[in-house]
């Protein structure tokens, strides 16, 4: 139970139709990118110092990939399939780097249902302010299932 009060599960497998999607927008916030560093003990200058990363080709710093990643599983875990979905497989391409302070608006869409192997898939894009993908690919996910 989260915090005492109990969690409903997400959607089953059987309940889940092909053409589904959902959009949603972040803003890369410093609090987020410190929490990330923390958390991980990742310390890539190329993160947070601007003095090392303006010597790179990337010129400021960057928005790990892997907090990308983040934003995309969780919304797995928090709509489609929702609560109690487990991630089994993922392909992801990061195409063009992030800034911090950017804003990505992320579309995942269900594009193959499997109700044999209680699976979907789910495709994934990140589109930044300039309307450049950033990030694309896909995730497979075990929707809940209830013990009988």
């Amino acid at each position: 139970m989260l915090l005492g009060k109990k969690r409903k599960l997400g959607r089953r497998v059987e309940d889940i139709k092909i053409g589904e999607n959902l959009k949603l927008t972040e803003k890369i916030e410093d609090k987020d990118l410190l929490l990330y560093l923390g958390l991980t003990n990742d310390s890539n200058p190329l993160y947070i110092q601007h003095d090392f990363a303006s010597q790179t080709t990337f010129e400021k710093p960057v928005v790990p990939n892997i907090m990308l990643t983040g934003i995309l599983t969780s919304a797995i875990s928090k709509y489609i399939p929702g609560p109690g979905s487990y991630i089994t497989s993922q392909q992801l391409n990061f195409l063009k780097p992030v800034y911090h302070y950017a804003t990505v608006d992320f579309t995942l869409e269900v594009v193959e249902v499997d109700i044999v192997h209680n699976r979907v898939v789910v495709r994934v894009e990140g589109i930044d302010e300039q309307g450049v993908i950033v990030v694309q690919g896909q995730i497979t996910a075990n929707p809940p299932q209830t013990i009988e």
